[in-house]
């Protein structure tokens, strides 16, 4: 046999192998999403409050205090954004109504008296055609959402789950981890560098992304005030929440943010306001990503694409959210389980050097010594 043929057989056997592993492993996950998502997020959310925890813990705090404050903690950021989102929502919802009818009729009167010179009744057709697709489409419209009222639930419960995990990882996670080590016996220091350098690679992950989040939802905030555009605050924040998804999130936030933008104030606003976004989107992927981010995940953009679309596929948006942390790190991890541990120095003798006169010269090569006698430096003298 070709030695060619033997190569290319050998590979594909393996390729083969792997594929059925990988397919298997993948039904397995999609099948518990009920777990393996909330577990994914717990562990991103581990690894952004852990420097909290782990600081209180060095100033003397028992870990399930330390634990107990950082959850309190969180939890009082996310219920005040919550509260000033939810008001400025309440008191600038009526004014956007407001200004998306006055936008309404001011487009209505460009297509009449613009250059395309339209008749009212065509106009009126058009509007009649869109009511009579969407009541065609109410029945689908209604399972809808008896199918979104039943998937809140699961959400609420995988959000339960989420909280427990969290909490446990932060209280008990050295613990656990040290129970999962032993059952790798003879391999468990190469599985704990991997998960070290796993886990190092998720910290860096996850700061540098919440920092350019918030960048990308501070600059977004303000320009959207500035504008005058009602609804800043909760455009921000969903923009602040989209950068978690690389490249696609911050297009579709940005998209929505400029639907708003075009009812409210008109469509130079909007063209403005997606000049700023495409100009700040340049400036998170040669600048941001790369400084703040890049050092733990170094991917190519087509490989992010990929591996969120895998990720969407299999879990929507937060298997979106989570695809690329996770290939970051079973990137950083498989080197560590193929590298051989570095090899120790030769120990120093314990015993002090001998007192006395120093130890007599060798004897040349020529001359052997002689039968029986120890040449030792602890005999010699």
């Amino acid at each position: 046999m070709p030695p060619v043929l033997s190569a290319m057989a050998a590979w594909s056997w393996r390729l083969i192998v792997i594929g059925v592993v990988i397919y298997f492993s993948t039904q397995i996950i999609v099948r518990l999403s009920f777990v393996a998502l909330p577990m994914a997020i717990a562990l991103l959310l581990t690894a952004l409050l852990f420097p909290i925890t782990d600081r209180l813990r060095r100033g003397g705090l028992r870990p399930i205090w330390a634990t107990w404050i950082t959850m309190l903690f969180a939890f009082a950021i996310i219920g005040g954004l919550g509260f000033i989102i939810g008001t400025r929502a309440n008191d600038e919802f009526p004014g956007l109504v407001d200004q998306i009818q006055k936008t309404a009729r001011d487009v209505q009167g460009w297509l009449l008296t613009g250059p395309l010179h339209l008749k009212q009744t065509q106009l009126t057709d058009m509007v009649e055609e869109v009511a009579k697709q969407i009541n065609a489409q109410r029945s689908a419209i209604t399972s809808t959402l008896l199918s979104t009222a039943a998937v809140f639930i699961e959400v609420l419960a995988s959000i339960v789950l989420l909280l427990f995990i969290t909490f446990f990882l932060l209280k008990d996670g050295d613990r656990i981890w040290m129970w999962f080590l032993r059952g790798f016996g003879s391999a468990a220091p190469r599985v704990d560098r991997a998960g070290r350098a796993a886990w190092h690679t998720l910290s860096q992950y996850i700061h540098g992304t919440v920092i350019v989040a918030g960048i990308h939802g501070v600059i977004i905030g303000i320009v959207l005030f500035g504008m005058g555009v009602p609804l800043w605050a909760p455009l921000a924040v969903l923009i602040f929440l989209a950068s978690f998804i690389p490249i696609v999130g911050i297009f579709f936030a940005g998209g929505l943010a400029a639907l708003v933008t075009l009812g409210a104030k008109g469509p130079v606003f909007a063209l403005v306001f997606i000049g700023i976004l495409v100009v700040e989107q340049q400036l998170e992927n040669h600048v941001l990503q790369p400084l703040i981010v890049g050092r733990a995940v170094k991917f190519h953009p087509l490989a992010i694409i990929l591996v969120l679309a895998i990720g969407g596929i299999l879990g929507g948006i937060a298997g979106a959210a989570i695809a690329v942390p996770i290939a970051a790190v079973v990137y950083r991890a498989l080197p560590e389980l193929r590298r051989n541990p570095p090899e120790l120095p030769p120990a120093t003798p314990h015993e002090p050097p001998p007192e006395g006169p120093p130890a007599a010269p060798e004897p040349p090569a020529d001359r052997a010594p002689a039968a029986g006698k120890d040449m030792s430096p602890q005999h010699s003298g």
